[in-house]
Formats: structure tokens, C-alpha cells, sequence
């Protein structure tokens, strides 16, 4: 309640302790100042409820008269001056320091205490708010405050602030007085008692310096804070370990030249300043250390002509500006050799389509070359198949002797010759006529209900008779019947062409098996024999028209080439393959796989008996 209303307690020259007061009197330039021993003060107080009221009701019956007078005398109050009153102050109270503020002229009158506590001379000169602002910190804006007091109607004023001793220091003072207008001008006055407080008086700032503290020392930098004297304010641990300083080197107020004296600072090799970020206020630049480690240092003046340094590791961030450096010239590198495979891959491009428009051009010249060579073919095979007709059929007659012996016997075995030869003819023309079909798209299949298994015993009696001149064994293996859809005359080609050849190319007393097995939604005839075999690398030749391997025993057997490319091209047309698999020596398998189709329900007089 006291500093509310405006009452500070001092220490008298006697050693007293005693309460203080100044009020201004009203429409006068007078002042009232109280001064009541706290002892005294209080003493009313620690009695009765009743004796303080009345005490405090007396007091204030006194007060009320003494300003009356006061105010009544007021003409006759001139004869002391406030020269008088001051000199009276400055005995009472010794250690405090009177001020009398004209806020709208800026004119500060002190009482020699006031230049006191700040190591000055007293003087009688008025101080003026310029030589007050040029002691006055520049974090404490008096003016500001007492214009916001006057803005909001506050007549009481209690701050603290921190103004520059003599000797450089910043003396921490408490001024608490009341604002008040002069009657005659309505000017307005701050009239008050200033003493020198604690730093730590200041509202909050031993909460506040310790959190600074707590902050700088938990941060990832090295921290030095100097004042404008080059004075040691504070550091953080990690300045004090990167410097290599001593615990009682690094006290607040060393110089610092004592400083760097102790410090053990680590040699720079490097320093370059960085780029924008230098004026006549702060600077930064980096610093490369001779164990390799980089250092960003900024340094900032502060507003009362100090300096802050901090220094910050980017180690890890120049290693990775170097990688990435490496790594953007290995781009660079890299975008250039794009660059260039991109213009030669222009170029082969180009090429290519050169190269595919001469393709088209030729695939075009070798289409219409293969459609007019399958029409020769078809034209010329239709040309010779009706001589050839007759031929054989003449032959045929002659053999027979149906119109009477021919005399000679060696006409029969000459009309025996013309129709063998006539025959073999009309085989190679049939097989030159399918395979023209097969090229020109023109081959269809006549699906129907067959029986494989019935198939491909047929196709086993017609080659048995020349197997049976070689001594060769034919067996099949599988079911009996085994019904499927299909074209049974292409079929029965495909599988006379598969018998004829492994029957031709079997040796004498060898061995030709048939298998028919069912797997995976396919029928699957392999037809292996025990004959000469071929070469791995010729196998791909096989199944191409006109193609035949030699080799000194198929030299001695009859062939246009047509028989495996015909089959392979009839079982694709039913959807299946065609394997071939050989080792020279050992013989060779021929598999044909065909997808297994349903027959129609009413053409199935059994069920399909399980593969063996």
C-alpha cells in the first residue's frame, strides 16, 4: 500500500529507519515532504483497531490543516525557495536524490545526492533531456512510460531504469514520485525521490537474466556477449571450451585482451567473408581451422556499443556442400555424356528409320515376290498334275496288262518305274500346292468328331510295309480311343509325314514307338525313333520349307523338304505345337501337342479311356 502511494522508506543520518513522502501543493511551487520514523509509524498500527483509527483520522485532520496554511501563506512562501527546501532534503535524507521534471519543456532539475549516485559534480545548471537521454540505457524509455501514464490519468509513477556512472557502469536507480500540472502554465511536472536499487530490482530480472543464461548456454554455438568498453558481459560453455578458457578467465567485466591473452584459439588456415552479409553494424564469414573443421562466425554491434559473436560448426555442412559440389560436376559430366549419346541415338534413329523404310520397301518387293511365286506354284502344280494323271494312270493300265501282255518283260518293269516315279511326282506337287496354301492364308480347317488313337493307327499301316522290308518294330502306346475335334485329313498328313520320316530314317532292325498321353488340357503324340539323329545346331533348320539336314545317310533318301514345314504349319493351325528333340546317334522325338476340344455329345458312343 505504501508504494501506491508514494511513500519510500530510507535510511536516516542517525541510522533511522523512516518512511518519506513528497506531494506537490496544489496551484503553488511549493512542496510538501513528510518524514515519519517507521517506528513510530507503525507503532499505532501493532495497538488497538480503535487507536488507529483514530490516529489515522488525527493525521489526516493535521495534514489537511497544515496544507490549508500552507496554501494560505502562500504569498509569503516565497521567502523560501525551493533552494531552501532542497538544501533541507539533502541533510534529511542523504542518500536520496530529488527530481523536479518539467515534461513539456524536457528541463530536469537534481538535487546534488542525484549527481551523486551517479559519481558526477553537483551542479546548479538545469539538466536537459538531451544530457539525460545521453546517460540513459537505451532499453529504458522514460518518456514513453510517462506519456502512457499521462494518457491513461496515472498520477503515479514508480520505475526503474538504468542511467551511465561516471566511472562507465550502469547504475540501476528507482524514481518514484507523482506527475502533477503547474496552476499557472498547466504545464506538467514529475516530482519524485530517485535511489540506487539492486539490478535485480528491476521487476522480473533475475527470473529473466537466469533464462538468458539457461538459453545461451543450452545452445549448439559458441556465445560471447561484450560491452562497449570491451568488457566481458557473458559466454556459454562452449565458447569457454573452444577457446580453451578458464573458468576465472571468463568472469563478467574481464577485458578483452585479458581474454584473448588466455585463450588457446585454434589456428585458421582459411577466412572468407560471406557474400551480402557484411555492413558497418555486423559481419559474417567462415573460417576454415588447420584441423579441418569450418567455423560461421557472425558478429553484431549491439545499440549501446557492444558486440555479440557467435560461432556456429558447419563442418558437416561444407563436407556436404563438397559432395554435392562433386556430385553436381558428375552431373554436369553425366549430362553431357546424355547429351551426346543422345545425338548419336538421334542419328541411329534415323538410321533405323532409313533403315525400316528400306525394310517395308523390301518386305513389300518380298511379299508380292512369295504371293507371285505360290501363284507360279499353284498354276504350275495345277499344269502338271493333269499329265501327271494320266501318266500314272496309263502306267497303272500297263502294269496291269488289261488290254493284253506288252511283250517284253521289261516293259512291265519299265511301266513299274513310271508309276513309282510318277507317284513320288505327284506327292512333292500335292506337298508344293499345301504349302503355297499354308503361305497365301488360304488353308481351312473341316473340324470334326476323330479318334486320334485311330488316327495314328491308320497312319502306322500305311508306313508298315516299309518297315516291315527293314526289319523296324512300330509300337503305339495309349488308349484305344482317344476322340477329340479336328481335321482328320490334315491330321493323318501330319502324322503320315512324322511316321514316314522316322520309318526313313531309322537303321535297319530299329525301333519306331507312338505315345499317346493326355497333360494339362493337351493331347500330346510323340513319335520317337532309334534312326541317326541330328545335330543340335541344325534342329532350328527343321520345320522351315525346303530345308533338309544332310548328312552322309539322308543323301540316299528322296525328299522336297516339305514334310516337317507342312506339319508343323497344319498342327499350329489346329492351336497345337510341334517339339522336335534329337541327339545325333541316338535318334530323335517328334512331339505334337494339340488342345483337347470336346466332341459333341451325340458323337460320343464311350468314355475316353486314362492315358497310359
Amino acid at each position: 500500500m505504501g508504494a501506491d502511494a508514494g511513500v519510500m522508506r530510507v535510511t536516516l543520518n542517525d541510522g533511522t529507519d523512516a518512511l518519506v513522502t513528497v506531494r506537490n501543493v496544489p496551484r503553488t511551487d511549493a512542496q510538501l515532504t513528510l518524514i515519519q520514523p517507521v517506528a513510530s509509524a507503525l507503532a499505532g498500527w501493532r495497538s488497538s483497531a480503535v487507536i488507529e483509527i483514530v490516529l489515522l483520522v488525527c493525521g489526516g485532520l493535521v495534514l489537511a490543516l497544515f496544507a490549508g496554511a500552507f496554501w494560505y501563506l502562500t504569498p509569503f512562501g516565497k521567502t523560501r525557495d525551493s533552494d531552501s527546501l532542497t538544501r533541507e532534503l539533502t541533510q534529511a535524507l542523504p542518500g536520496c536524490g530529488v527530481w523536479r521534471w518539467n515534461l513539456a519543456r524536457g528541463h530536469v532539475e537534481w538535487s546534488p545526492p542525484m549527481y551523486a549516485l551517479l559519481g558526477l559534480e553537483p551542479s546548479s545548471e538545469i539538466v536537459s533531456y538531451g544530457m539525460l537521454a545521453e546517460r540513459l540505457h537505451r532499453e529504458d524509455d522514460l518518456r514513453a512510460e510517462l506519456d502512457r501514464l499521462m494518457r491513461e490519468g496515472i498520477d503515479l509513477f514508480d520505475q526503474c531504469f538504468r542511467l551511465r556512472h561516471a566511472d562507465g557502469h550502469w547504475a540501476t536507480i528507482r524514481l518514484r514520485g507523482h506527475i502533477t500540472r503547474d496552476t499557472a502554465t498547466g504545464e506538467p511536472y514529475l516530482t519524485g525521490m530517485a535511489v540506487l536499487a539492486d539490478p535485480n530490482a528491476v521487476p522480473g530480472a533475475a527470473d529473466a537474466n537466469a533464462r538468458l543464461r539457461d538459453a545461451v548456454e543450452t545452445i549448439s554455438e559458441a556465445f560471447v556477449l561484450w560491452d562497449n568498453h570491451n568488457k566481458l558481459v557473458m559466454c556459454n560453455t562452449k565458447y569457454q571450451q573452444f577457446h580453451g578458457l578458464a573458468d576465472d578467465i571468463v568472469q563478467p567485466g574481464s577485458s578483452y585482451d585479458e581474454v584473448i591473452a588466455s585463450a588457446s584459439e585454434p589456428i585458421v588456415s582459411k577466412r572468407y567473408a560471406v557474400a551480402g552479409r557484411n555492413d558497418r553494424q555486423s559481419r559474417t564469414y567462415e573460417a576454415q581451422l588447420e584441423d579441418g573443421r569450418w567455423l560461421r562466425i557472425n558478429e553484431r554491434r549491439t545499440r549501446d556499443g557492444g558486440y555479440v559473436s557467435v560461432g556456429t560448426d558447419i563442418t558437416d555442412l561444407k563436407q556436404s556442400q563438397t559432395k554435392n559440389a562433386e556430385s553436381e560436376q558428375q552431373l554436369r559430366a553425366s549430362v553431357a555424356e546424355l547429351r551426346l549419346s543422345r545425338r548419336e541415338l538421334e542419328h541411329q534413329k534415323q538410321q533405323l528409320v532409313d533403315l525400316a523404310e528400306k525394310y517395308a520397301l523390301e518386305k513389300n518387293r518380298a511379299e508380292a515376290a512369295n504371293r507371285a511365286k505360290s501363284e507360279f506354284l499353284a498354276n504350275i502344280s495345277h499344269e502338271l498334275r493333269t499329265p501327271l494323271n494320266a501318266i500314272i494312270g496309263f502306267s497303272e493300265v500297263m502294269q496291269q496288262s488289261l488290254f493284253g501282255p506288252l511283250g517284253h518283260e521289261k516293259y512291265g518293269e519299265y511301266a513299274r518305274d513310271i508309276y513309282s516315279s510318277g507317284a513320288y511326282l505327284l506327292e512333292v506337287i500335292n506337298d508344293i500346292l499345301d504349302m503355297s496354301k499354308i503361305e497365301a492364308g488360304r488353308m481351312t480347317l473341316d473340324l470334326g468328331n476323330v479318334d486320334v488313337a485311330e488316327i495314328v493307327q491308320d497312319s502306322m499301316k500305311v508306313v508298315s510295309q516299309a518297315a516291315a522290308e527293314r526289319d523296324i518294330a512300330l509300337e503305339r502306346h495309349g488308349p484305344e480311343r482317344f476322340p477329340i475335334q479336328a481335321d482328320r485329313r490334315y491330321l493323318k498328313q501330319v502324322f503320315l509325314n512324322l511316321l514316314s520320316n522316322a520309318v526313313k530314317f531309322s537303321r535297319d532292325g530299329g525301333r519306331v514307338d507312338v505315345k499317346l498321353t493326355r497333360s494339362n488340357g493337351q493331347l500330346r503324340i510323340a513319335i520317337k525313333d532309334t534312326g541317326i539323329g541330328i545335330a543340335e545346331a541344325h534342329i532350328t533348320k527343321l520345320g522351315t520349307p525346303f530345308e533338309q539336314v544332310e548328312n552322309q545317310f539322308s543323301k540316299s533318301h528322296q525328299g522336297s523338304g516339305l514334310g516337317l514345314a507342312i506339319s508343323r504349319a497344319l498342327v499350329e493351325l489346329h492351336g497345337g505345337t510341334l517339339e522336335i528333340k534329337s541327339r545325333e546317334g541316338y535318334g530323335t522325338t517328334v512331339t505334337c501337342s494339340l488342345p483337347i476340344r470336346t466332341p459333341r455329345p451325340a458323337d460320343v458312343e464311350e468314355p475316353l479311356a486314362q492315358s497310359a
